[in-house]
């Protein structure tokens, strides 16, 4: 007997999809990818698919995702980092599609990390692991 395929979800879509309604955020561009006209200094939380795994015994997808937070100076994006912090882990019993959000874990906090490419950027990162039930 052949089991049915999993269905993942896109992770990146669903935490986009949370965080830019939550009110912590209002005013703060939320997205998977840069707009065209970026360059580092408006206050954005981007958001990246950083590996995981999946739990086939328990039939659990675990993605690692990557918040990277902008602001115009290091002060404004450690307080948006902090906002989107908080406002991930009310993810935590919401579903996107046919998938639920079981758990969500901080694996490393905000942290400091210049970004290269744009050299006005203040940015910080952080990762978290999310622990989804597909359908």
């Amino acid at each position: 007997m052949t089991e049915p395929l999993v269905i993942f979800s896109d992770v990146e879509r669903l935490v986009v999809e949370h965080l830019k309604n939550r009110p912590e955020l209002a005013g703060v561009l939320v997205d998977n990818r840069t707009p065209p006209d970026f360059d580092g200094t408006q206050k954005a939380v981007l958001i990246s698919r950083a590996g995981g795994v999946w739990v086939e015994d328990i039939h659990l997808d675990q993605p690692l995702v990557d918040l990277e937070v902008y602001g115009p100076d290091k002060p404004t994006a450690h307080t948006v980092a902090t906002a989107a912090r908080t406002a991930l882990f009310t993810v935590r019993g919401t579903t996107f599609g046919t998938a639920c959000v079981t758990d969500v874990s901080e694996v490393d906090g905000p942290r400091w990390l210049p970004d290269y490419l744009h050299a006005a950027a203040s940015r910080y990162v952080s990762t978290a692991r999310l622990s989804i039930r597909p359908a």
